[in-house]
């Protein structure tokens, strides 16, 4: 299968690595999964495109804009829905359907069109613990932990912070996480369904740098040295950035208004 030209583990990095691009990244483009946008603001610097807010060749036809001539559009990831067939137990084919996602250069920066005045909606970030909890039916239950160490906890449809957490915001970001990534319930899976610790740690303690970093919350220089020492030189595999980009976006429209 051919590599695609942008993948979500060179994003990830991107993110880690660069202070303040998610929250430039969300301004910009808040109409758009976390992973997206990301994309988007990464295109836009490596092209030296004016970061701005993003639609069709279509869209901006419709605003009274079009597409200067020479430009080139940035991709975006959008899933495609696809048909194929399977063979069950009894040997009986059946036809179904299933999701892909695929990389489509289909959308142009507002800076790389022409026409009427067009008044960007900007968007401040916005989030509620408790609307969260309920949206995602995850309850947080008082931390009992012995362990005063232990900054919280996740378990089946639950989590526990501990009330002198030094970020109780990330750890509750962190141990949600865990929660929406299924690593709560591996237990009732098979041995060889079990995610290894070091990536769940990763996974988790990444959607929660990436919230903080939306929401502008403290902690991040603490986030980014915990994923460090969990990856311990290793590399986040494509699969694993997806499933990040995918929990912390969840989490994020989960408690917004």
């Amino acid at each position: 299968m051919e590599k695609p030209a942008i993948q979500f583990s060179a994003l990830l990095k991107q993110a880690v690595t660069v202070p303040g691009i998610l929250s430039k990244a969300y301004s910009a483009f808040h109409n758009y999964s976390i992973g997206n946008q990301q994309a988007a603001i990464s295109q836009c610097i490596d092209r030296n495109i004016e970061i701005g807010p993003i639609a069709s060749f279509k869209s901006w036809q419709e605003k009274g804009r079009s597409v200067s001539k020479g430009q080139k559009a940035i991709a975006l990831c959008m899933p495609v829905t696809m048909k194929g067939t399977r063979t069950d137990s009894s040997g009986q084919e059946t036809d179904y359907c299933f999701n892909r996602f695929i990389w489509r250069n289909n959308w142009f920066v507002l800076s790389q069109t022409s026409g009427q005045d067009y008044q960007h909606d900007v968007k401040s970030p916005q989030w509620c613990a408790d609307t969260a909890l309920q949206a995602l039916s995850i309850n947080q239950l008082p931390f009992n932990e012995t362990n005063g160490n232990c900054q919280g906890y996740a378990t089946g449809d639950s989590i526990a912070i501990n009330p002198l957490a030094a970020f109780p915001h990330k750890t509750r970001f962190h141990e949600l996480a865990h929660v929406v990534l299924g690593h709560t319930k591996e237990h009732l899976m098979t041995d060889s369904e079990n995610t290894p610790k070091d990536v769940k740690e990763v996974q988790a303690e990444s959607v929660a740098f990436i919230l903080c970093s939306i929401l502008g919350l403290p902690g991040l220089d603490e986030s980014r040295g915990y994923i460090q020492h969990w990856l311990n030189g290793a590399d986040v595999t494509e699969k694993t950035a997806q499933q990040i980009f995918t929990a912390a976006d969840k989490i994020l429209k989960a408690g917004q208004p």
